[in-house]
């Protein structure tokens, strides 16, 4: 049986697909220990059906001592015993596949755990052992090795660099780490690294996984020769975009993506990758080649304002990008590292992240109307879009961040190891309301892991399952006739020479998207309006809004 018909073929099913991130910890909890699970999932594949979803993309579900909410892995072919067993991946998989959904999931290949059986083996082995090749040791500067080998800071801050007390008792050498200590970075010149990987990839293909979303692609090779590096800030504008920064996104990664591939080709259909490689946009279509990993996430519409010239300037370049790689963009708006967009949309522009979190969501106070209005229309934007759409558990409820943590429940360390310097990713992060009532809104039976806000249950599933206006229905609706209507990799742009505020384009068969980003109404082309994401009075469109048109054709 074919799933995706209305694809070219079953190889290239995740060119214009849309997948679903589900960040396990906080789906569904079954045996309400507060914490998400596989089970959790399992229960609610009929949801995730109902959706209209082509795949799911599993944020970390493997062994971890949740210093970085799972991206620091203990096994990376075993799952947390608190989210489950591999038997209930497997049924997991069985009932996702049943209906018709794709299963993705994450590979942290830049570092692992402090936990993981190889850093272990390390500690104990010395100075100079195999074991050690693993990882990044280096010996410190000045008397007794005493000062870290250089002032790298980590994503997390303050230093890259942990120093670590050797198996005589006496402190030694110094590893590094460019996100949290407890994740110290893999050594990818050694090839037991990269043989390891090989294994992992061939482990989960085999178990039925289709496609993997690669965390960090773009810093696994680094060129650590004296004088070491030492870099400050981690923004992308700082990096070189030739090849040779580095860091990040050196020429040679791209030899062990053309290594996975190979592994990807083994299996029938191929399996599928997309990097998260936050590089210079000129350099992302090496990562999304065919002899790569085959695409790559675009970010550039999460740190684009709400405005018509710059959002057609964005999906024009990227659709320029993908046809130079042979691959297929992605769209996103929100996902576990970033604030959700429906409350993005709602803060001024330029807003200090920092300030806000510390202020609990109140500094500046977010428009959540105009916020919720503007996600709406975006989202169906880039739903009509060519290319991927990468959807973020509980957008489809219109949730908006949750700032209201108190600092002493908050679990990211980017929050509470970097103060003053970077915002908590929590927010995105709190268990979805299922249910209008209850002690976690039908999460699980006795709370979460992470506080949710009162205001929940009016947003949860149950609230807005039966009700036709609501932001569910909608995606519902969106997402169904996107299915029909997505069947080739092109559009063509509508000018609206007397209003710059209008992002107007045609798609195939006479299917228009239109949306309006101004203050005013604007008035509709003739035609049958499929779906709009703000009721349409006459032909009118009101303001933040997108509607599909379907026009006559010749």
């Amino acid at each position: 049986m074919s799933i995706h018909t209305f694809l070219k073929g079953s190889e290239d099913w995740w060119r214009q697909a849309v997948v679903y991130q589900i960040y396990p910890r906080s789906f569904a909890d079954s045996n309400s220990d507060g914490i998400g699970d596989l089970k959790g999932i399992i229960s609610r594949v009929p949801y995730l059906k109902s959706l209209g979803i082509d795949a799911v993309w599993l944020s970390p579900f493997y062994p971890s001592a949740l210093a970085d909410g799972g991206y620091d892995v203990d096994d990376y072919r075993n799952v947390d015993p608190r989210i489950g067993t591999l038997k209930d991946f497997d049924k997991m998989i069985d009932a996702l596949h049943a209906e018709g959904i794709r299963v993705f999931v994450d590979i942290v290949p830049n570092h692992s755990s402090d936990q993981h059986v190889w850093f272990q083996a390390a500690l104990n082995a010395g100075p100079g052992s195999p074991e050690r090749d693993r990882y990044i040791f280096r010996n410190g500067k000045g008397e007794h090795g005493a000062i870290r080998p250089s002032e790298l800071v980590s994503h997390f801050g303050p230093t890259a660099w942990t120093r670590v007390t050797e198996p005589d008792g006496s402190l030694g050498q110094w590893y590094l780490h460019l996100f949290a200590k407890e994740q110290p970075d893999f050594n990818w010149d050694n090839p037991e690294v990269r043989e390891d990987f090989i294994h992992t990839l061939r482990f989960w293909s085999n178990r039925g996984v289709d496609g993997f979303r690669i965390d960090v692609a773009h810093a696994l090779v680094k060129d650590l020769s004296e004088p070491l590096f030492e870099r400050q800030s981690y923004d992308v504008s700082v990096m070189k975009d030739d090849g040779t920064d580095k860091l990040f996104d050196r020429d040679e990664v791209h030899k062990i993506y053309r290594s996975w591939r190979k592994v990807f080709n083994e299996y029938d259909p191929p399996r599928v990758a997309v990097a998260e490689a936050w590089v210079p946009a000129n350099r992302r279509p090496a990562y999304a080649s065919k002899d790569g990993l085959g695409q790559a996430f675009n970010f550039d519409l999460l740190g684009t304002p709400w405005n018509a010239k710059k959002f057609r300037k964005t999906i024009d370049y990227n659709l320029v990008e993908a046809i130079k790689a042979g691959s297929s963009t992605t769209w996103v708006f929100s996902n576990h590292d970033v604030i959700r967009h429906a409350t993005r949309f709602g803060l001024p522009a330029g807003f200090d992240w920092v300030r806000w979190y510390q202020s609990q969501g109140t500094d500046p106070k977010p428009n959540n109307i105009l916020g919720l209005a503007r996600a709406k229309a975006a989202t169906m934007l880039i739903l009509a879009l060519p290319g991927s759409t990468y959807l973020y558990q509980g957008e489809e409820l219109g949730l908006f961040e949750a700032p209201e943590i108190p600092s002493d429940q908050m679990q990211d360390p980017q929050w509470f190891r970097n103060p003053g310097k970077a915002g908590s990713r929590d927010g995105c992060r709190v268990p979805l309301p299922w249910a209008i009532e209850g002690k976690s809104f039908g999460f699980g039976k006795k709370g979460s892991h992470l506080p949710q806000p009162t205001w929940f249950g009016d947003l949860s599933v149950e609230a807005q399952d039966s009700n036709p206006d609501s932001t569910l229905s909608l995606y519902r609706e969106a997402l169904a006739l996107r299915k029909q209507l997505q069947t080739e990799e092109s559009l063509t742009w509508v000018d609206h020479f007397f209003n710059r505020k209008v992002v107007h384009f045609k798609r195939q068969n006479g299917w228009h998207s239109i949306t309006n980003f101004g203050d005013m109404a604007i008035k509709l082309p003739a035609g049958d309006v499929l779906l709009s994401s703000a009721p349409v009075v006459g032909r009118w469109l009101p303001a933040n809004a997108t509607a599909w048109v379907q026009t006559a054709t010749v």
